[in-house]
């Protein structure tokens, strides 16, 4: 996985914290985590094609969360930075080498490792889709309740 997934997922939080100052140019969101601006903004531009944030063109444009934390999960970050692809592609090589001159009937079945990985992603992104980004920001604030202040304050300094 890209290290986008987690660029998005504390850009969102961010944004959230942010939100009543308007929308977030890129430039301001990546010196707030010394981020390079052109591939940061790569991944903003996904969130705002999967409907997780809007985007104002402008001066005075920037970004802005489409939805409440609430309402996004962390399946739709990794959806919108890796796409909806399967993790794992099986690509039958079983069949290959020793297997190539094996009886067609002992392919019936589903590949046993394909199988395993489809099972262990599909826990993975329910996991994911269960888990919200206010939840997120609920387990980043538990511990230092200040956070969200701290990042409002360091952005209007800048």
């Amino acid at each position: 996985m890209s290290e986008g997934v987690e660029w998005a997922a504390h850009c969102c939080l961010l944004l959230d914290w942010l939100g009543e100052d308007g929308p977030v140019p890129t430039a301001r969101i990546a010196a707030g985590y010394d981020l390079p601006r052109p591939y940061l903004n790569k991944q903003l531009q996904a969130l705002v094609r999967a409907g997780i944030a809007t985007s104002t063109p402008g001066a005075r444009g920037g970004f802005r969360l489409a939805r409440p934390l609430s309402e996004i999960t962390m399946m739709d970050v990794v959806a919108a930075i890796e796409g909806t692809e399967p993790a794992f592609q099986c690509t039958e090589i079983r069949r290959r080498g020793v297997g190539s001159e094996a009886p067609e009937s002992l392919f019936r079945g589903s590949c046993a490792v394909n199988t395993a990985m489809q099972k262990a992603e599909l826990a993975w992104r329910k996991a994911l889709a269960e888990q919200t980004l206010a939840d997120v920001g609920a387990a980043a604030t538990r511990g230092n309740p200040d956070l969200p202040g701290h990042v409002r304050a360091w952005y209007a300094r800048t």
